[in-house]
């Protein structure tokens, strides 16, 4: 159980009901490309409203609500990014957070949240067209922008030393597979993935110059079998986006995807029999509710009864540094 928190103060709760405004603002001005148009430059409010083509008024008051953020710095009428900004949400530092956009397109899912708690599943219109496409290269970046930075610890935390052939499901960018082919020499990585997902795959594994050890294949996991003869088949960040069903003939079907003596390793928010913790699965419970049909956050019982039921033996689980864990199971036999 988690320890028991004091009790919120009258002004904690105000403070709460509030806090979305700053968050719009901070995602307004990435939305607009704000911080890139300031650069390392100090420009007058007109100047960048003239740049991104925006109202004066409206973009000089924006500005100065940046500035009582802390995230830019006005100075004889002038603005310029804080040094935070400048490292963070300025399009050309290596720092970028450009899975910020993802982000935008979260705000207008949840304000769905109403509608879906009382309908029971989403109720978000999807889009269609190049706005799907604009929201894929968003989500893509933003789980890329996320996984690069864990992926090689979470596959440090991995046994890979029987392993040559990883299948990475629903791998995205292939953060993950790209991790397993660097964790030792001799390791092949294929990504599975949908077929609209694939080419933006590749443009991943051509920058970091690895297409001859990351493959991909297209497929809609739920459809589709996963193929045969791997050692490890690895799912991050999945099972949340899949009903209890769907998650049952999932991993069935990647028990049925490994060689004898493979593993199958779930990474995700394992949440606690209550659903308490990890407290950041508990919100992102409501974010599965407003943005798929039947997804969830599942405990450590569901997600062992999945590999149990199919045929998986000595599954255990191990947490990793950042707030979710794994938990695996070995094929010991051919299921039938």
């Amino acid at each position: 159980m988690p320890p028991e928190m004091p009790p919120l103060t009258r002004e904690q709760i105000r403070d709460t009901a509030y806090a979305f405004q700053e968050s719009r603002i901070l995602l307004t001005a990435h939305e607009l490309g704000l911080f890139t148009a300031l650069g390392n430059g100090r420009h007058t409010s007109a100047a960048v409203a003239s740049i991104l083509g925006t109202d004066h008024r409206a973009t000089d008051r924006l500005m100065n609500a940046l500035c009582a953020m802390g995230l830019l710095t006005k100075e004889n009428g002038r603005f310029s990014n804080s040094p935070a900004a400048a490292q963070y949400l300025v399009r050309e530092s290596p720092g970028y957070l450009g899975g910020l956009m993802h982000t935008v397109n979260l705000w207008n899912t949840w304000t769905t949240l109403t509608e879906a708690v009382r309908r029971g599943t989403s109720v978000r219109l999807r889009n269609v067209d190049q706005k799907e496409d604009q929201w894929r290269s968003a989500f893509i970046a933003a789980m890329h922008d996320r996984a690069v930075r864990q992926a090689p610890v979470v596959v440090g935390q991995i046994d890979l030393s029987n392993v040559t052939r990883v299948l990475d499901v629903g791998g995205g960018s292939g953060a993950y597979a790209m991790a397993f082919v660097r964790a030792r020499a001799g390791i092949s990585a294929t990504v599975f993935d949908l077929p609209e997902v694939v080419p933006l795959t590749r443009t991943y594994i051509e920058n970091e110059g690895l297409s001859q050890s990351v493959t991909t294949v297209p497929g809609d996991y739920l459809k589709d079998g996963l193929g045969a003869d791997f050692d490890l088949v690895f799912l991050s960040a999945i099972v949340h986006s899949n009903s209890p069903g769907e998650n049952s003939e999932l991993i069935l079907k990647c028990a049925r995807a490994l060689r004898p003596g493979g593993c199958v390793v779930v990474q995700d928010f394992i949440m606690d029999e209550e659903r308490l913790t990890p407290s950041h699965g508990a919100l992102f419970a409501l974010n599965m509710l407003v943005g798929t049909e039947s997804g969830d956050t599942y405990t450590e019982a569901e997600v062992s009864g999945w590999m149990t039921a199919a045929g998986l033996s000595g599954v255990s689980r191990q947490g990793t540094p950042f707030g979710t864990s794994q938990i695996a199971g070995r094929l010991i036999s051919v299921r039938p």
